[in-house]
């Protein structure tokens, strides 16, 4: 009893100080072959997911069994019984044995007895069995068997811790070997008064300090001046303490001085009280990362600046789910408030022109079979009913088997510039017209200013009027926009102008009626020639060549019977010598035959032109424009006929 005592004592003294659970295993049978005097035993570890039992420990054993013996626990043997059973086996003499298999290697052994009692762990799991060899026969006695349950007993729970131990240690290595190896991460902890306690390789890698500059120094040297003051070195530790982690992600200082970015976070260490006993710093740079992210954003920013300058409407459309992505520009273009509707392919095509969706759809198809690039100009028609030209353009993407799976493009609305076109060819055949009018302006002035000619030098100062007088109005008409008209105002006021009859010094000239009179471009040559010839006449025989004779021309706006405005204007001379017996002044042929035969022809005026006894007396009424000239421009996408 003496002995058995002493061998539990010392046992219980080397499972308090080992680590080591094979010595302990090892030593354990020694101490039990000796109290149990057979000096042979072993312990064998359940191994494989309880397939096999493994000689990981024993005494009196040959070097080629212990740590190299595996034992099926499928055959019927007395290890496994006992295991399974959870309870001692015994054999008194294994030649007699007929319940249980017995290894060959153990009948070489020359093993007679054994007795196999359980090794249970907490949880009353089985680690293995403890089992002692006899080399002679033997009867094992009740407390013998109760010794080794004993000893059993005390053996397991040891096992369990050492084994724990062993996965710690491990557990331990293997951390220490990550985090030394690691230099990505800067990993280091501090106390509970955030002093630096720890400093591994990848917090020196991030943050350049050494492990002797940095240990005993606050965890804040890693903090940039402005977090500092404002106390988030502080915030972030007493988050932590407080609710076990903080997050700490945030701009940071190297020993250089440089800014790193570090994406990372502080947990609290607590002890068995949990309070914070120090914390754990883990960070990882993302400088490079921080910096691609703002170039990109930067870059996404310039790009939808630029789209939205350019008024682009983006499209992109997964041809294999059908899902479709439009920009905002997009949805206005197409005439939906943006999110208004969820884009795809009917939504698009609902919204073209129906006498143009034939053939856009026709295009696209055609771009998508024959992989070209998808080019085509089309109008949309928006809830509004107003139509809208858009141009689109767009690229199909293919997989290795050729398929579209993926379309990408853009569109510009292009309703101006076909509007614009279309007053281009208005303004050409205008300008056309207005050419072929002016030759044969030129060409029947010529003709009457040379029947109406003395000689040359006579036709040279009469053609020259004339043609300085159709260049006065050509000057007015190219001033104007697409859509203005010539006021008469700004007609009579240049042709006297040219004369000097305005003159404030002069005061022969009466001028009244609404200046912005609009004439019709298609008679304004005509009707500037005729009162060209009045001026003329008046400035050479009339009342703008005698001292004491005054001019006064008077117009009006009256609707006709049509209901389309007419000017009428009334050209009075008075206080003029005419000649005797009626005869009319010299030069007055062609500009009285312009206007009682060219007006009423070319114009549909009403003319009289009357030599009255104090000077010519000449009323012209015509149709004017329907709209004043601030109206013309306005409504320039309303009307673009030229006579109007």
């Amino acid at each position: 009893m003496m002995k058995r005592q002493q061998v539990l004592a010392d046992f219980g003294e080397l499972a308090i100080t080992s680590e080591d659970l094979d010595a302990v295993l090892t030593e354990a049978c020694r101490l039990v072959a000796k109290a149990l005097g057979t000096e042979r035993a072993k312990v064998l570890e359940i191994q494989d997911e309880q397939q096999q039992l493994f000689v990981r420990a024993g005494v009196g054993w040959a070097d080629d069994v212990v740590g190299h013996v595996h034992l099926s626990m499928n055959e019927a043997s007395s290890e496994t019984y006992s295991i399974k059973a959870r309870e001692p086996v015994i054999s008194q003499d294994i030649d007699k044995e007929d319940r249980f298999h017995i290894p060959a290697f153990m009948k070489e052994a020359g093993v007679v007895a054994m007795v196999n009692v359980p090794i249970l762990v907490l949880g009353c799991r089985p680690y293995g069995v403890l089992q002692v060899d006899a080399t002679k026969p033997r009867t094992f006695g009740d407390d013998e068997i109760q010794f080794l349950r004993t000893y059993a007993t005390i053996l397991g729970p040891v096992v369990d811790r050492l084994r724990k131990v062993h996965r710690l240690h491990a557990s331990e290595e293997r951390f220490r070997r990550i985090v030394e190896t690691v230099q990505d991460y800067a990993i280091f902890t501090t106390d509970a008064e955030d002093r630096i306690d720890t400093w591994f390789p990848g917090a020196e890698a991030v943050f350049g300090w050494t492990a002797d500059e940095a240990i005993r120094q606050l965890g804040s040297i890693t903090f940039t001046p402005e977090d500092r003051a404002a106390g988030q070195d502080k915030q972030e530790v007493e988050t932590a303490r407080r609710d076990g982690h903080a997050a700490n992600i945030r701009w940071h200082l190297r020993k250089d001085g440089r800014r790193i970015f570090i994406e990372g976070a502080v947990w609290a260490l607590l002890d068995e009280s949990g309070t914070a006993r120090g914390f754990v710093k883990v960070g990882q740079d993302v400088t490079q990362r921080k910096h691609a992210e703002t170039a990109l954003r930067e870059s996404e920013e310039r790009l939808r600046s630029a789209v939205e300058v350019g008024q682009l409407g983006l499209w992109d459309w997964n041809v294999t789910t059908g899902e479709v992505h439009w920009s905002d520009e997009h949805f206005r273009m197409e005439g939906y408030k943006v999110g208004e509707v969820t884009p795809s392919y009917e939504t698009w095509s609902s919204r073209i022109h129906p006498d143009d969706r034939v053939e856009t759809e026709a295009a696209l198809h055609q771009a998508m079979e024959r992989q070209e690039e998808f080019a085509h100009e089309f109008r949309v028609v928006h809830p509004d009913h107003s139509v809208h030209w858009l141009s689109g353009r767009g690229k199909f993407h293919y997989d290795a088997a050729g398929r579209p799976v993926r379309m990408v493009g853009a569109m510009v609305e292009t309703t101006d510039r076909r509007e614009w076109e279309e007053r281009q060819q208005i303004l050409v055949k205008e300008l056309q017209h207005r050419t072929f009018n002016l030759m044969g302006m030129v060409r029947s002035m010529a003709d009457a200013t040379i029947r109406s000619s003395v000689d040359l030098k006579d036709f040279r100062a009469k053609f020259r009027d004339r043609i300085e007088a159709l260049a006065r109005v050509q000057r007015l008409l190219s001033r104007l926009g697409q859509d203005d008209r010539v006021a008469f105002g700004d007609l009579i006021h240049a042709e006297l102008d040219a004369t000097g009859a305005l003159d404030a010094t002069v005061s022969r000239v009466t001028l009244e009626g609404p200046h912005d009179v609009p004439l019709r471009s298609s008679t304004v040559q005509t009707f500037a020639m005729a009162l060209h010839e009045l001026t003329t006449n008046a400035v050479k025989y009339g009342a703008l060549s005698q001292p004491g004779a005054r001019l006064a021309v008077r117009w009006r706006v009256e609707d006709g019977a049509n209901g389309e405005p007419w000017l009428h204007v009334d050209w009075r001379e008075s206080g003029v010598t005419m000649p005797p017996d009626g005869q009319a002044p010299g030069g007055t042929g062609q500009g009285r035959t312009l206007i009682e035969k060219a007006l009423p022809y070319q114009l549909q005026a009403e003319t009289t032109y009357v030599m009255a006894a104090d000077g010519i007396h000449c009323s012209i009424a015509l149709p004017v424009s329907n709209r004043s000239p601030l109206e013309s421009r306005d409504a320039s996408h309303q009307s673009p006929d030229p006579d109007r």
